[in-house]
């Protein structure tokens, strides 16, 4: 129903799938002065938040989060990450498109910022979520890799 939606993320998942392309094996998990997280562990948290509140809790996908291993462990490659993060676009644009506006209007059925909204609201926090750390992760492998592109 709503492809602008599924286009928001689609887009910046694509943008996020080219900065892992451009980063070198060990740009990915290192950890730069004055930061706690690595481009590496954003990644695996993007793809486990979307899969999780998308893809479990609307789509019923059946997907099972670890959110505490998301940052403490190494455990996607360079390729399986963008082989994720597509998979993660897919799976969201099969899941926003098969929203009605009602299913949007209707209240979301968690309350991960402890206070209730509906889907739509909950939909635009987690595009929000996804460009603020796709942005970090262009400055991380920038600054890392002493590049400017």
């Amino acid at each position: 129903m709503d492809h602008e939606f599924a286009s928001c993320f689609t887009k910046d998942l694509d943008s996020l799938a080219k900065e892992i392309a451009l980063c070198e094996e060990e740009t990915l998990w290192k950890v730069l002065q004055g930061v706690t997280n690595s481009i590496g562990n954003l990644t695996q948290h993007l793809i486990g938040n979307l899969n999780h509140f998308i893809g479990a809790i609307l789509g019923e996908t059946g997907y099972v989060r670890n959110r505490d291993a998301e940052f403490s462990e190494r455990y996607l490659t360079k390729a399986e990450m963008i082989t994720q993060l597509n998979a993660t676009a897919q799976m969201l644009e099969k899941v926003l498109d098969a929203l009605t506006e009602e299913d949007f209007k209707k209240k979301y059925p968690l309350e991960p910022y402890h206070y209730p909204m509906t889907t739509r609201h909950m939909i635009l926090k987690l595009a929000s979520h996804l460009g603020y750390h796709l942005g970090q992760v262009n400055y991380l492998r920038r600054i890392a890799q002493g590049s400017e592109s």
